[in-house]
């Protein structure tokens, strides 16, 4: 019997029955970027039951300077993080139960989803997916912890229904960044800082000491050496639409969800079938190599390079296309080439 959570197990708030709770629970994290994959290692290595991993990209060179999980090999053959994290986490402590999801998450899906968690961690680049996160834990009642950063800044709060105030309740009062990757860098630290925050507010969550939460949304600016936690708990709105007496969820409305979208830190457009509909690569592999252009292939995804662009498409219709921050021109390359 080998004593691998034994340090974890001496400290008393978590001890040999909160480690116990930790090995039945399971959570979800939605992301596997720079904060995904650091929270997705420690939950594996925390001794977590069971965890599902989701993403829609795969690993690019530039993810190599902050996302722990990855290596140079996957990053030249465009492996799929969740399907890179996934075979590091099995590597990290096989015991942990991993289902690792390609895919962008849409509000039908997180919901599904969250129906079988005990906790959502947020590690996405987007406020569409947060709100959407948001709602759906207003609605299915599971706990989920807010985290971004970007440049040295970081935030992070955790969100109990029926307890705390919601992000819906927050945005018109606490400022959540308007910054991202692609216009102000990021540093490594900084992600660094956000993944304790949240961690030690899911171990707690996890062994169900709820009493231990920060109860505050915390901020800092490594650089500026600045640090900050506001209590926010008289910002809840009985009439907020996620979380209040009558409730709408206005994020997971089919029409709040954009189909297209200017990904962050790239020049980069998503385009989202409103249908998923299944691609058979292998066969658009043959017609595109008729069309000129560099294509390669893997199991997951087929990238496609014409001129100065690179089409990627995922085996769920997606496609992600490089080299423009247009959404008409990335549209006019998607219907010129993929139909």
């Amino acid at each position: 019997m080998n004593n691998r959570y034994s340090r974890q197990e001496l400290f008393p708030p978590i001890g040999k029955s909160g480690q116990e709770k930790i090995s039945t629970k399971h959570v979800l994290v939605i992301g596997t970027g720079a904060l995904g994959s650091a929270c997705a290692e420690a939950l594996v290595r925390s001794g977590i039951g069971q965890l599902t991993i989701v993403d829609r990209d795969y690993v690019e060179w530039s993810n190599l300077q902050r996302q722990q999980l990855y290596t140079e090999e996957e990053a030249e053959n465009r492996l799929p993080k969740v399907i890179a994290a996934k075979n590091r986490l099995t590597a990290i402590n096989s015991s942990v139960v991993i289902e690792a999801i390609i895919a962008d998450a849409s509000g039908l899906e997180l919901e599904e989803w969250a129906k079988q968690v005990d906790l959502i961690i947020d590690a996405t680049d987007n406020f569409e997916t947060r709100m959407m996160i948001n709602d759906v834990s207003q609605k299915i009642g599971v706990p989920w912890i807010y985290g971004a950063c970007v440049g040295s800044y970081g935030i992070s709060y955790t969100i109990i229904p029926e307890k705390t105030p919601c992000l819906t309740c927050l945005l018109d009062t606490v400022p959540l960044g308007g910054l991202t990757c692609d216009t102000a860098g990021i540093i490594s630290p900084a992600v660094s800082m956000v993944v304790s925050y949240q961690i030690s507010e899911a171990l707690k969550i996890l062994v169900g000491d709820l009493d231990s939460l920060r109860n505050k949304l915390v901020s800092f600016d490594l650089w500026k050496n600045q640090h900050s936690a506001i209590k926010v708990d008289k910002l809840k709105k009985v009439d907020c639409p996620s979380c209040g007496q009558h409730r709408s969820y206005p994020y997971l409305s089919f029409e709040n969800q954009t189909k297209t979208a200017v990904l962050c830190g790239r020049d980069s457009v998503q385009i989202r079938p409103s249908l998923s509909i299944a691609r058979d690569l292998e066969a658009l592999e043959k017609v595109l190599v008729k069309q000129g252009g560099n294509v390669q292939r893997n199991p997951y995804l087929l990238s496609f390079n014409v001129d100065s662009h690179r089409l990627v498409v995922f085996k769920d219709g997606r496609v992600l296309i490089h080299g423009t921050k247009d959404i008409s021109e990335a549209k006019a390359l998607y219907h010129r080439y993929l139909g």
